[in-house]
């Protein structure tokens, strides 16, 4: 499956890319401890008071984001591959939940990946693939660019605040 992916048309591709000054193991250490993603991870404004991780392939990764208005939007996906400390891939279930109405996320993958630029810099790629050009398209009329772009800005903060992962 996963070398499906490089085969996969522009159409139903996105890919977002963010350099942050933190080392890598330091970036690593946001994506995989729980407590650090809850703090950075959902576009701005929104909070995370339930993530759930078993990092590893096969295993769940469970979270609540809690948007301004209150309202919680539960996601659940299922890791595909880990690779300490430079790569997390992993698949989202389809949500039937009735909080989404008649806009629901689909299911698509996501590759993270970070590289390690030296000089304590790090790049993180999220790349995501969709099933279909209609679900990338839904996927990005649903803000999808912003929110990503809003947490990298949340996740660059959080790295450089004293609560930042240790």
């Amino acid at each position: 499956m996963l070398s499906d992916l490089a085969a996969t048309p522009d159409d139903r591709r996105l890919e977002l890319s963010r350099e942050f000054d933190a080392p890598r193991d330091l970036v690593w250490r946001a994506l995989s401890d729980p407590y650090h993603l809850a703090q950075w991870w959902g576009p701005k404004g929104f909070t995370n008071p339930v993530c759930d991780i078993d990092l590893r392939p096969g295993g769940n990764w469970h979270h609540v984001m809690r948007g301004p208005d209150g309202r919680d939007y539960p996601s659940d996906s299922v890791f595909i591959e880990v690779s300490p400390p430079e790569r997390i891939v992993y698949r989202n279930a389809a949500s039937t939940d009735p909080v989404f109405a008649d806009n629901p996320p689909p299911s698509f993958v996501r590759v993270i990946t970070l590289i390690d630029l030296g000089g304590s810099r790090t790049r993180l790629t999220l790349e995501a693939f969709f099933d279909t050009a209609a679900n990338r398209d839904a996927v990005v009329r649903r803000g999808f660019r912003e929110g990503v772009m809003q947490s990298f800005d949340k996740l660059a903060d959080h790295l450089g605040t004293e609560g930042g992962p240790a």
